[in-house]
This record gives C-alpha cells, structure tokens and sequence, in this order.
C-alpha cells in the first residue's frame, strides 16, 4: 500500500514550509476504535481483525477466537481496513472442555516432552506434567535450560511422534509402583505416589521405552499427533509444590492443537497479545512502574496513570452515591483479634503478611476490608428502619505472594480493592442484589465492557455457617441473576469460605475473560451483629459483599490491554496535544492550552522539534487528539484538528473544538 499524507494538514503546512507539507509522516493513518473488535457468543465463530501486529497473558482466559488477516501498509503497522473490505477467515479454536482430542493430545505431549528431555538430558528427573487452558508443561530437576534447548527437544519430541508409538495402560500395585520407582531414582514420582489414594495405581507407557504414573487420558498412539500442531514456548522456575522451601524447579510450557491451522491462529492471537501487554504500555505511555527499589509488587502510579485513577474513582464514586451508597475511609492496620474473629487467620492465613508487635500488641497489615465496615456498622444499635445501610470503600489492602508470583498490575502484594457492603432485612436480600447487578453493569459500560461471563459459586469444603444460611444465600443469589436475565453457570464448590457468590468475568477486545465484579455473602454472626426489629427484638442483619472493578490495579492492566493503550477521550491521560509549526506560533499554542484546560480539558503544548516529529511522537503516545497550529491559524484564531480515530476533523474556532471534546467525552465516544 501506498504511504498515505493528510491534505488537511498538508494545507496547514503549505502556508509555511511545501518541503514540511511532505515530510508530513504516514503515521497518522486513521485509526479505529477498539469496539472494532468482533466477538460473538461462547463457542460460536469469532472474527478479530486486528489494528496492529498482535499482548501474553490474553489468550490464556478464553483462546476461543476466529482470526482475520491484517492489511501491511507502508511504514510496516498493520491498520485495520472498512469490514466490508476485510476478508473473512474464521477459525474456531477448540477448548479441553470442548474437545476430548485436544485434551488426549496435550496430555500425550507432556509425556512424550518428558520423555525426549531425559534422552537428551541423561540424569535429570521428573516431577509433574498435566495439560492446561492453551498446551502442557512438565516439571523436571535438572541444570538451568536456556530457550535454545526448546529446539533440541522439540526435535526430538519430533522424531518420537514420527515412530508412532503405541500408548499403553497398565494396571499395578502400589508396592510394584514403587519398586519402578525407586529403580529408576525418580524421588519426586515416589512422593506423587504416596499421595494417590486409589487402587490399583495406573501407569502409562510410550512403546516400551518410557513410563510415568499417569491417570490419562491419551492418545492411542504418538502419531495421532500433528507434529506441526506443536510449540515449546518458554521455560521457567517453579518450586516443587509450589512451596519456596522446597527445590526449583525447570518448568517447559508447550502449546499443542488438533491442527497446524490452530496453532497459526493461536500463535497469532499471542502476538497481538504481546502488543497490549499492560507491562510494556504502561512504560511506553509512562503510566505506572514496579520500583524493584521500594519491593516487587507495589505500584507506582504516574502522573498519567494516577490522573486516569483518578476519573476510575470518581465515575466509581458517582454512580455509588447516584445508588444510595455512603463512602468509608478505614485503616490499613487493625489488631489481630479482629482477624480471628472474621476468620481471616484460621481460613486465610497463607495470604497474610506477618504481625507487627506495637506496644506490646500485635497488628495485621489487612488483607481485607471486609471487617472495618462490619464495624462501622456495629458503632451504634441499628433499626430495621435503617436497613438497608450500604456502605463502599476503595481500600488498600496487602496478600503475600511469592516473587514469581507477582505479574505487573495483575498479580500484586497492595492493590486497592472497591469493596461495598449492603446490611439489609432478609425480604430485601433479592431486591439489593439486583440492585448490585444493575450497578454493577452501568459501572462496567462506562469503560466499553459490555459482554459477560456469569458464574453462580456455591459452598466450597471448607467453609463456615449453618447450612440454613448457605441455602438462604445462595437461593437469593440465583433469584437474583433469574430476575435480571443474565445467563449464568453454576461453580459447585467455588464460593468463598464464608458464603457463596456471583462471579463475573468481562470479556476484552480479544475475547478474553477477565475475573473482575463480585457478589458474596458474609456471615454477620461472627461479629455478633444485629438490629432491632418492629417487635424491640433483637435480629441478626443480612450482609452482602460486592466489589465491581476487583481492584483498581487489576482492572487498570485489563483497562489498558482492552484498548492497546488507546484510550477513549474521557480518560486519556492527555486529550490533546497541540503542535506549533514552528516556535512563531508557540504563544497562541499556550493560550489554546490555557483556554482548554480552564474549562477541565487535558492539553499540553509540545515543541522544539520538527512537525513531522511532533507528529509521529503524538501518535506513539497515542494522543487522542492533534492540533497543528501554523501561520493561518494564528491568523484566524483558529485550530486545525486531526483524530487518531476520526481522522481529520477540519478547521474549527478554540470554542467549538472544547464543545465537541466536552460531548464526546460526556458520551463515552471517540472522536
């Protein structure tokens, strides 16, 4: 294709320099916004036609996506062309749950993995290899490996699959397990042994070659395996267990379909995964960092990034207040009698940061906030004529994780989390739950998510409270979610310790499913709390606990991947930037950005540089908006306006472009 220049801007430049008229870049292709994106129902097709070349951790969620080719132009970015010009290729990615095949084969791959790394690498000891959500891994004990060593191994794995070995069950007794065993020095098989509780112990075979304690299913043979259908991506440490204090371990990811098709469409998805990464956007645009300084996963949030936090927060805060909630601030600290009474420390332990002794009395740093408001609650006696109260907080709360653990903004050891309670009479329960849902979906479109994932989460094993309350809760719950229309799948065992709960995952630009809003129930008896009723009697609350967002970190990073950084207009860090042709022009830039962020516009003047460098570093920060100021519009109190997403917008006064931004972003749409 050919290189493409704007004539709008082209006419701008004209009146001061023809030779800056054509070095005016490419790079300003118009853009689409991201609801471009196409996406239909679970297991049906799924079209994506992509903006750019394609972020990781996006297709682990729901890979159930049909790709579309990219359309190459000059400057080497892909840009998305009229649909209707785009030429349709659909391809539906299978799931473990939707296929037995994939799943037979991407468990019969870890097998035959480990088999080909104790060829190559004599010595080295297996632990565990089962399938996941896009492929396989396998655990060994053996020197560090390097990203080089996946090709050694694939090849080998190659000419495995190629002899067509038989996969062959075997039936033995626990002493004949760990006779094998020990014969072949495998200490952590012998230890996966002991936790097997059934009999007889299976064991599967590759030919006569190779075996491993295995529950299946395989795979007849290897060679009903598309060699081709495979990847070795990457290889990391684990600790076996999962515990820091036991050894590390080598894990190799693989990725394995039914057909070399879907392997092109995964590893292509992956790439536009790689784009989005809300690790390496949120350096580009300077929007948050992990100061390795000040410890591995605490955030810091930038000017950029905070002043987009801060609009999160307050389109949070309205619409709470619009629904009839009141605001808490609540400490970061409290005893640690409060967490055993909530439970915390007998249920959540593994998650807390150790004590702190302050005047001969320990503290916990929180890892909820959950009982702060139960006390806020409880600071007086209630009347069931107050019910219900709802109170929401964004509190910072802190959960230990282990260093491998902690992903950007996803996994992190302090997030903020967007906790509301509800205290209410037991015939309200179904009405302020319906209230949650239809809050919680007005807070979600507010930032473009309007597709939804629904899981109603019952009584897990462990767990407290009489069975009368989980029954009560969880009927309310499944009202709630029949009156509102949402389809919903039920989690048998998924709910919290302390009740049951509605799970909901939002679906991204990529079809992703992202765990964000819930809806659970605490159980107000472990604080004793109560209101009076009609008859001066005193009665045990109901309480409902919800979050919308998760937390503010975590949606951020799936705010960011969602839009590949392109913001809508109303929470841009920056909405406009305006560029002088040269410095002559720099004056009435400055009163142009004064005159915009009076009236509550976020504008910066940028120059020193070449226009065509403004540009291009306009578009990779990309800025919503562009204004290029040259000698006419000095002229005429003018500016000339070109959108990443609408192209060019023409010649307009100061006044009409502050209307039009105003509107947009009032409305949630580009411009």
């Amino acid at each position: 294709m050919a290189a493409v220049s704007s004539p709008l801007i082209h006419s701008c430049l004209r009146s001061h320099s023809p030779r800056l008229a054509s070095l005016f870049l490419p790079s300003t292709l118009l853009r689409r916004p991201p609801h471009h994106f196409k996406s239909l129902p679970t297991g049906s097709c799924r079209r994506l036609a992509v903006a750019s070349s394609f972020t990781s951790s996006a297709v682990e969620s729901d890979p159930r996506l049909a790709v579309g080719p990219a359309v190459e132009v000059s400057d080497g970015t892909s840009e998305v062309k009229k649909e209707e010009d785009l030429v349709e290729q659909r391809i539906i990615l299978p799931t473990n749950e939707s296929s037995e095949k994939l799943l037979r084969i991407r468990h019969t791959c870890a097998h035959v993995m480990a088999m080909a790394v104790q060829r190559l690498f004599p010595g080295s000891k297996v632990a565990i290899g089962p399938w996941i959500d896009n492929g396989f891994y396998y655990d060994f004990d053996m020197e560090p490996l390097a990203d080089r060593d996946l090709k050694r191994i694939k090849k080998e794995m190659d000419r495995i699959i190629s002899r067509n070995l038989p996969l062959i069950k075997e039936e033995v007794s626990r002493e004949e397990a760990k006779i094998r065993i020990m014969a072949l020095n495998e200490p952590y098989k012998l230890e996966i042994l002991e936790s097997i509780k059934e009999e007889p112990i299976t064991i599967y075979h590759i030919g006569n070659e190779w075996w491993d304690l295995c529950a299946g299913p395989h795979v007849d043979s290897t060679g009903h395996i598309d060699k081709m259908a495979i990847e070795l991506e990457s290889v990391a440490g684990a600790y076996w267990r999962g515990d820091e204090n036991k050894p590390m371990l080598q894990r190799i990811y693989g990725t394995a379909w039914e057909t070399e098709e879907h392997l092109k469409a995964f590893l292509y998805l992956k790439e536009e995964a790689k784009r989005r990464d809300h690790r390496r956007l949120g350096q580009d645009l300077d929007l948050f960092s992990i100061q390795e300084d000040a410890g591995g996963g605490l955030v810091f949030w930038h000017p950029k990034g905070a002043i987009m936090r801060h609009l999160i927060e307050d389109t949070w805060k309205k619409i709470h207040l619009d629904h009839g909630y009141e605001l808490l601030y609540t400490p970061h600290v409290a005893k640690v009698d409060l967490w055993k009474i909530s439970g915390h420390l007998e249920f959540y332990r593994e998650n807390m940061y150790d004590q702190m002794n302050i005047e001969d009395e320990l503290y916990q740093l929180r890892p909820m906030n959950c009982p702060y408001h139960i006390l806020v609650y409880k600071r007086k006696l209630q009347s069931y004529r107050d019910l219900p109260i709802r109170v929401a907080e964004l509190g910072t709360v802190y959960r230990y994780e282990l260093s491998g653990s902690l992903h950007g903004l996803f996994r992190v050891r302090g997030f903020t989390q967007d906790d509301a309670h509800i205290f209410c009479l037991d015939d309200q329960i179904k009405h302020e739950i319906r209230g949650v849902l239809d809050l919680t979906e007005k807070i979600l479109l507010q930032f473009g998510f309007r597709k939804y994932e629904v899981n109603l989460s019952t009584r897990p094993e462990k767990s407290v409270g009489s069975d009368d309350i989980w029954e009560k809760a969880t009927s309310a719950l499944r009202d709630a979610l029949d009156d509102k229309g949402w389809h919903y799948q039920i989690d048998e065992g998924g709910g919290a310790f302390y009740g049951p709960k509605i799970d909901l995952k939002i679906e991204d630009a990529l079809g992703r499913k992202w765990q964000c809003s819930t809806v659970d129930f605490n159980l107000p008896e472990r604080f004793d709390m109560s209101y009076v009723d009609s008859n001066a009697e005193k009665r045990r609350p109901i309480m409902i606990h919800r979050a919308a967002l998760g937390s503010l970190e975590r949606f951020f990073g799936v705010l960011i991947e969602h839009y590949a950084g392109d913001f809508p207009l109303w929470i841009a860090p920056i909405q406009a930037r305006i560029l002088p042709v040269t410095d002559t022009e720099v004056q009435y830039c400055t009163e142009i950005v004064s005159k915009l962020s009076s009236t509550g516009i976020r504008a910066e003047i940028c120059h020193g540089e070449r226009l065509p460098k403004l540009i291009r570093n306009a578009e990779k920060q990309k800025v919503p908006l562009m204004a290029v100021i040259g000698p006419r519009e000095v002229e005429t109190h003018t500016v000339t306006i070109r959108s990443r997403f609408g192209g060019e917008l023409g010649t307009m006064t100061i006044d009409e472009f502050i209307s039009r931004i105003k509107s947009a972003a009032e409305k949630r749409r580009f411009l």
